[in-house]
């Protein structure tokens, strides 16, 4: 560790192997805290490298559970978080429409970090049970089109960094994994960054990995497509900048996407928009992030068409009988 310490220090850059071999070092407990600490600040204040992102994303997945869903076509909607937005459950809510339109969804997800209800603490609350249990992953996936794997039971390797990450209490490259190591790695998923320089190191990770991916952020610094102002889209197809309007949408303000100060007002949100009881911007909102999963997943660029799927979805409670039925599987 000293020796990757010096190097760091001197404006060096790991090797991908370096990387993994250090994260695998860390869960064997090989380096004492303060070298941890070290390495997570050293990284931090020159900013990570892909190829440093990738071994340690590397040592995550091999050090943790899988999932085997490798005959299925699904995809992952899913932020960084981090962006102290504190929107409603956006991307949870789009998934129930992405399977309401008829695709396979597998949503990695966790409590929320600057946010009050992240995705586990808005299911919880609706009484699911989390699981690594592959059979009843598989039955969910087969009987509702989505499954939904709460990271802690998955990703051990995180549980060896938890006290030096909470230590030193400010953001770390840590925080940028988690959208990475989706138990079953999708071939399909869209990842929200809430900076353009999250987005340029992921869209350089995902070719690198060759992955089918969209990575969009929005100009206020959302880690979603937030319709406050316009988002930039990139995708291994092609990459653009989208105003509300070509859409079809109105631009919304950011009030009007408050998550609540409870889990309790976060989940009200959540029903309303499935139940077709929310305000046109949350609807709006949750329908553009569903449209740019559909475009992926559906290798369709006309992001209207893919708005009029999500649309289909929710307004024919295609949505909320998909969510109905995961509550009763997982319960």
């Amino acid at each position: 560790m000293k020796q990757y310490l010096l190097n760091i220090m001197s404006g060096g850059t790991l090797t991908r192997q370096e990387a993994h071999d250090i994260l695998i070092g860390i869960t064997e407990q090989r380096y004492a805290e303060p070298q941890i600490a070290a390495l997570l600040m050293g990284i931090q204040q020159r900013g990570i490298r892909v190829d440093e992102f990738l071994g340690f994303r590397d040592a995550l997945l091999e050090t943790g559970t899988h999932i085997d869903f490798d005959d299925e076509n699904t995809i992952d909607i899913v932020g960084t978080g981090g962006d102290g937005k504190n929107t409603f459950n956006i991307s949870t809510c789009a998934a129930f429409v992405i399977a309401g339109a008829g695709y396979k969804v597998t949503k990695h997800g966790n409590g929320g970090s600057t946010s009050v209800s992240g995705a586990s603490n808005l299911l919880q609350h609706h009484g699911v049970r989390f699981s690594s249990d592959p059979d009843l992953q598989r039955r969910s996936l087969d009987q509702t089109g989505i499954a939904y794997f709460h990271a802690p039971l998955f990703a051990h390797g995180m549980k060896h960094v938890g006290g030096t990450r909470k230590a030193i209490s400010i953001p770390t490259f840590f925080n940028l994994l988690g959208p990475m190591i989706n138990p079953c790695q999708p071939k399909n998923t869209l990842h929200g960054t809430a900076t353009l320089d999250q987005l340029r190191l992921y869209t350089s990770v995902h070719h690198a990995l060759g992955d089918n991916f969209g990575v969009v952020t929005s100009y206020d610094g959302y880690d979603e497509v937030s319709l406050t102002g316009s988002f930039r889209f990139y995708t291994r197809q092609f990459e653009d900048v989208f105003s509300p309007s070509q859409l079809g949408m109105q631009e919304v303000l950011p009030s009007e996407l408050f998550g609540g100060n409870t889990i309790q007002e976060a989940s009200r949100i959540f029903d309303s928009v499935l139940e077709g009881r929310s305000s046109e911007a949350q609807r709006n909102v949750v329908l553009a992030n569903a449209a740019c999963a559909i475009s992926i997943i559906s290798h369709n660029d006309d992001l209207p068409a893919c708005v009029a799927e999500a649309r289909e979805s929710l307004e024919a409670g295609r949505a909320l009988n998909v969510f109905k039925k995961f509550i009763e599987i997982n319960s």
